[in-house]
């Protein structure tokens, strides 16, 4: 547990000096990062593609689309991009003698696209009006249901949410979880109405704190199924106590995407 603090006492602040001082392009540098960081961390731990080739131009393809992103859907260099990678892949398995495999290629390029593409949620929610406001909501939502749900689960846990995939993951905790990510989102609500003088519906930021817990107990358990297809306790050792990059920002994966489509849809705060 101390090793968990240590790292978000440390994480944490990282965070706020990327999203709010240092300049915009370093946002989708650290998103670059972490997915080219996460995507090495599916392919070689779980050992599901062992060809450096197909991993190594599956990492560079996970690491420009958040530039993509940055630079607004540039359609003409993401059709570049993605055409030599398919080129260059193709060109790796004919020479491979069939070591290769279809479901190798189409793997890798899955997590390839959903992990940074997910996670450019945050270059995306920046780049919109009030960015500075909304970019914190998918880490407020996700981080606390964590949190909470690890707290719930320690302190009354007593039926199994899924023991086959999880097998400390309780009921009690996913409730907890839930409760703890509507509360948060609401304080973070009150936060910016009587913080910053801004128009808030309440309603709204509890839906996106139930919603936000929901999907990120499914990322959680999502890649929980993958490592335990390839038994597997953690993807990596980068953060102590919370195992690699895709062990800390599952959640986030799955939840950073549905927040902006939530706020899109039904904005929960407003310039008055």
């Amino acid at each position: 547990m101390g090793k968990r603090i240590l790292v978000a006492v440390v994480c944490i602040p990282l965070i706020f000096v990327v999203f709010f001082w240092l300049p915009p392009i370093f946002l989708p540098i650290m998103i670059s990062l972490l997915s080219m960081i996460a995507l090495h961390e599916v392919l070689w731990s779980t050992g599901f593609v062992k060809n450096p080739k197909i991993s190594g131009l599956s990492i560079v393809l996970s690491g420009v689309i958040p530039f993509w992103v940055y630079i607004g859907e540039g359609m003409r260099s993401a059709l570049v991009g993605i055409f030599l990678y398919f080129v260059l892949i193709f060109v790796v398995a004919i020479s491979s003698h069939y070591t290769v495999t279809l479901e190798k290629m189409g793997g890798s390029f899955f997590f390839a696209m959903l992990i940074p593409y997910f996670l450019s949620s945050f270059v995306r929610l920046d780049s919109m009006d009030l960015g500075e406001y909304l970019i914190l909501i998918p880490l407020v939502a996700a981080f606390t249901s964590d949190a909470f749900a690890l707290f719930a689960g320690m302190a009354f846990g007593k039926h199994k949410l899924a023991p086959e995939l999880s097998p400390k993951k309780t009921m009690e905790g996913a409730v907890g979880g839930l409760l703890g990510s509507i509360l948060c989102c609401l304080i973070y609500g009150a936060v910016m109405q009587f913080g910053f003088g801004l128009g808030v519906s309440y309603l709204r930021f509890a839906l996106y704190g139930a919603l936000g817990s929901l999907v990120s107990q499914l990322g959680d358990l999502s890649f929980s199924y993958i490592k335990r297809q390839y038994g597997l306790k953690d993807f990596g050792n980068i953060f102590p106590g919370h195992g690699g990059v895709l062990d800390r920002f599952d959640s986030v994966i799955f939840c950073a995407p549905l927040i902006e489509i939530l706020i899109h849809w039904l904005p929960a705060i407003w310039e008055v």
